[in-house]
């Protein structure tokens, strides 16, 4: 999203550690979900008091799950998902988002509008030169049974990261449970992670990877669980942002190529 970033703090040794942390999550075996409709490592980045923004998550899975998992279920392979995301800055450190709508294309061609969400977003007030960040964010979201046999789903995600020179290093840890619906999931654990490094002031290079390690029954084998990462590209063009990444699943995952793009439009501006 078209929003004001913080400026690089010098390099120093608590940036290594934490490169070095969030690296090796970046490795970790872990399970990995058949590809949502936003594929995004939250950072600190919020729209002005009273201003609005607009993001368009896309993500296209070149090579996924042929075979549904339940019926009126729509598989993964070759399939579109295209959301908007729009927000408002209500506070200097709140802002509001909706995903509307929600929307797919399956292998056939078929466009389908799937459900909404509504999300709030709190970053906490730093100090100047603090290059450091926290934060958190929940969102809720009705969807159609084709995207998720629970109609409605509820998401908390602790956010953190760190700035220094040109790394950025962050991390999600993201809570989600079914509001309601039929299949009675349990609670579920999800590690997102990011690394990136600034090759200009207007372009940086990283690894981004989604995870979900374990649930309310416990973490399992980790052996036995899919992971997913992805090669992304963030660059600056004028009043737009665009994120562009390439994902592999390995292990046993139910997605294993993914194509993901996330286009911040001024709007508003």
């Amino acid at each position: 999203m078209v929003r004001a970033k913080g400026d690089p703090m010098k390099t120093c040794r608590p940036a290594i550690t934490a490169l070095c942390v969030l690296s090796s999550l970046v490795l970790a075996p872990t399970l990995a979900k058949a590809a949502p409709e936003e594929i995004q490592v939250y950072m600190d980045e919020l729209g002005p008091k009273g201003g609005y923004g607009l993001d368009v998550h896309m993500n296209y899975t070149a090579d996924g799950r042929k075979a549904p998992t339940y019926g009126g279920e729509m598989a993964s392979d070759n399939r579109w998902r295209i959301t908007p995301e729009w927000a408002y800055g209500l506070t200097d450190n709140v802002e509001l988002g909706l995903y509307l709508p929600l929307a797919t294309i399956d292998n056939s061609g078929k466009l389908e509008l799937g459900g909404v969400k509504g999300r709030i977003k709190y970053i906490a007030p730093r100090a100047e030169g603090q290059n450091w960040f926290w934060g958190t964010n929940f969102e809720i979201g009705r969807v159609r049974k084709s995207y998720d046999i629970n109609p409605w789903n509820a998401e908390l995600k602790a956010i953190a990261g760190y700035r220094a020179g040109p790394w950025t290093v962050a991390g999600n840890l993201n809570i989600g449970w079914m509001v309601s619906g039929p299949d009675h999931t349990p609670v579920s654990y999800t590690l997102a992670t990011k690394v990136a490094y600034a090759v200009s002031d207007k372009t940086s290079l990283g690894i981004e990877n989604y995870n979900e390690f374990a649930d309310a029954s416990g973490v399992g084998r980790l052996g036995d669980r899919d992971q997913q990462v992805f090669a992304v590209i963030d660059r600056t063009m004028g009043d737009w942002d665009l994120n562009l990444g390439v994902g592999y699943g390995y292990g046993a995952p139910e997605d294993r190529w993914v194509i993901k793009a996330m286009v911040g439009v001024p709007f508003g501006k």
